[in-house]
């Protein structure tokens, strides 16, 4: 019997888990070992500063096991706004159980009792092809778009400045 999921709003008594959370994730699925500060500071923000977005936690028996976080795009073309998910993550233990399917469906509702909302978007590292099946198995599709970026946070990282 598969163990009841609780989803619901993050708080900052969520920020350990969510930071473990991030960094987990990039490492896993980039190889990337995030700066746990610069980690921590942007996670706080948005638990304490609602206009950059949300995290919704997953539990199960009272233990957080996953998490996701929304933030906003406006879209002039459709009024109104794409929901992006980010910083998606399970524990291990609690993989291929359900867990994002619950978080996934859970959001979904939300986005769409807010008239607002026009639909989901997420971005998903290229290899990570286990993460895109689950996508497409709850009716996420291709977007049709490659994602180009300028950062400059990163090319300090890379360039060993780990204090950006």
């Amino acid at each position: 019997m598969t163990a009841t999921t609780i989803i619901r709003a993050a708080t900052l008594k969520d920020l350990d888990f969510i930071v473990d959370a991030n960094a987990a994730m990039a490492f896993e699925t980039e190889y990337k070992k995030l700066d746990r500060t610069v980690l921590t500071q942007g996670v706080e923000r948005v638990l304490t500063e609602p206009g950059l977005g949300f995290y919704r936690i997953a539990e199960r028996e009272g233990v957080a096991v996953g998490c996701l976080m929304v933030t906003c795009e406006w879209s002039d073309w459709r009024n109104g706004h794409w929901w992006w998910l980010q910083s998606v993550y399970v524990i291990p233990a609690a993989r291929r159980s359900g867990v994002f399917r619950d978080l996934y469906r859970d959001t979904e509702r939300s986005a769409r009792e807010n008239e607002g909302v026009v639909g989901l978007r997420l971005y998903v590292e290229k290899e990570n092809r286990i993460a895109m099946r689950t996508y497409v198995s709850l009716g996420m599709r291709d977007s049709g778009y490659k994602l180009l970026q300028a950062g400059w946070v990163e090319a300090k990282l890379q360039a060993g400045d780990g204090n950006s």
